[in-house]
């Protein structure tokens, strides 16, 4: 077995090789956003640069000045509010679950989704550091807050060509549950 594969933000054509099931080590500066975050930037537009971009759906504890516990959200909630995104470059989505057919497809060609274990809070700001903040407003849990990563392990849920860790392991459950019956 290989270690894992190192990536740096802004991410390139990197991704694109990149193959479900594959291990990776992220580091640099990605973007939390949940529903709220989606919402305003589909209406206000984005407050980052989002070329090479990566979102954590995430709506991590702040305190401090830093970041005391960043645990992935349930990404299947954004399925309908991605595409603008990926249509403005943004190549990775962190999170966990998976994400729908919709998404699997609009990141063909263009970016993955990596997945980090829920439950992991703790682990996942030990490779973190807060950088700022954009719409405050929303709240700690709503903001779109500005994180640097070092070195965040994470699994290529959903590779660029379409393969799908969540997909398959759905199918393999249906197909032991259908034994059963």
């Amino acid at each position: 077995m290989t270690g894992p594969i190192r990536l740096t933000t802004p991410l390139g054509d990197e991704v694109l090789r990149l193959r479900a099931g594959d291990r990776v080590e992220l580091s640099g500066t990605v973007y939390t956003a949940r529903d709220e975050a989606h919402l305003r930037m589909q209406e206000a537009g984005i407050p980052f640069d989002p070329k090479g971009a990566v979102i954590y759906h995430c709506g991590p504890v702040i305190g401090d000045g830093k970041v005391i516990a960043a645990g992935p959200t349930t990404s299947a909630r954004m399925n309908e509010m991605e595409g603008f995104l990926i249509d403005k470059g943004v190549r990775a989505f962190i999170g966990k679950g998976g994400m729908g057919s919709t998404v699997r497809n609009q990141l063909a060609g263009k970016g993955v989704y990596l997945a980090f274990t829920g439950g992991c809070a703790a682990l996942a700001s030990s490779h973190m550091s807060l950088q700022g903040v954009f719409f405050e407003d929303l709240g700690m849990a709503e903001a779109v807050w500005i994180i640097g990563l070092e070195r965040l392990p994470l699994v290529v849920g959903i590779d660029s060509v379409g393969n799908d860790i969540f997909a398959a392991a759905h199918r393999q459950a249906d197909t032991v549950f259908r034994q059963y019956r």
